[in-house]
C-alpha cells in the first residue's frame, strides 16, 4: 500500500492497495498480472480477488478517518450487478464503511463505451463509495471523460508531474487541468511526486493530494508520510 497524503494538512488522506508478486527475484506490477491473467483466461477472476483480498486485508488496517483506494479494471465488468457482487460481500464481511472506500480505474486498462464506465461507476456510487479516475493529461482519461463522468477524484499522469519545475512548459497545463477539475468540484491528485520541488509545485498549483515515493514508498502495512 502506497500513501496519498492530503497537501493542506500534511495528513494520510488515505493508501492506496497495489497489487505485486515477486517471480524469479523480479517484481511484478498489476498490470502485467491482469496480463497473464487474460492470457489465460482468468482477467475477470484475477481482478475481482484483487479487490475482495484489498479490502479484506488493508482495509482493517487503516486509521478510522483513512480511506482506501481500490483499483479496478473496467473492461472485465461486463454487467456491475454481477461483477460487484463479490467487493460488495467483502466489503460487509469487515464492516467497511462505504463512504472510506474509494474505487479507482487502473491506468493500463483502456476505457469501455461511456455508458458502461458510467454504469460501473454510478454502482460504486450507489453503495457510498467514492470513484476516481487515473491518468489525467496523458493515456485514456480525456476531459470529455471527466466531464461526463464526474468521478470525485481525478489523478494527473505522473509524467505531467516528473522533473517539474518552474520555468517547466507544462506548468500552465497542469494549473489548467487543476483548475478544470475544480469548476467539475472534482478533486485532484497530483501522482509519482519524488523531490521536494515537485511537491512544492503541486501544492501551490492547488492540487489536493500527492502521492509518490517522496511521500511514502509502497509498503505491506500504513506509514505515514515520509519525513513526519
Amino acid at each position: 500500500m502506497q500513501p496519498v497524503v492530503a497537501l493542506a494538512s500534511g495528513q494520510v488522506y488515505g493508501y492506496e492497495a497495489l497489487v505485486r508478486a515477486r517471480w524469479q527475484g523480479d517484481l511484478i506490477g498489476a498490470g502485467a498480472l491482469l496480463d497473464a491473467a487474460a492470457a489465460r483466461g482468468q482477467h475477470r477472476a484475477f481482478d475481482a480477488l484483487a479487490r475482495r483480498t484489498a479490502i479484506r486485508q488493508v482495509y482493517p488496517q487503516l486509521a478510522p478517518e483513512q480511506v482506501l483506494f481500490i483499483n479496478f479494471a473496467p473492461g472485465v465488468v461486463y454487467d456491475p450487478n454481477i461483477c460487484l457482487r463479490t467487493t460488495f460481500e467483502a466489503c460487509r464481511e469487515v464492516g467497511a464503511d462505504f463512504g472510506r472506500l474509494l474505487f479507482e480505474v487502473t491506468e493500463s486498462e483502456s476505457f469501455p463505451d461511456l455508458k458502461l464506465l458510467a454504469s460501473i461507476l454510478e454502482r460504486y456510487r450507489a453503495e457510498g463509495a467514492q470513484v476516481a479516475l487515473d491518468d489525467l493529461g496523458a493515456g485514456h482519461t480525456s476531459l470529455t471523460y471527466l466531464a461526463a463522468l464526474r468521478p470525485d477524484l481525478v489523478k494527473l499522469d505522473r509524467d505531467l508531474i516528473r522533473n517539474l519545475h518552474g520555468d517547466d512548459a507544462r506548468v500552465p497545463l497542469v494549473e489548467a487541468l487543476i483548475r478544470y477539475a475544480h469548476d467539475l468540484g472534482i478533486r485532484t491528485v497530483a501522482e509519482g511526486v519524488e523531490t521536494a520541488q515537485e511537491l512544492r509545485l503541486v501544492t501551490e498549483l492547488g492540487a489536493d493530494y500527492a502521492q509518490g515515493y517522496l511521500l511514502g514508498r509502497p509498503a505491506p502495512s500504513p506509514v505515514g508520510p515520509a519525513g513526519s
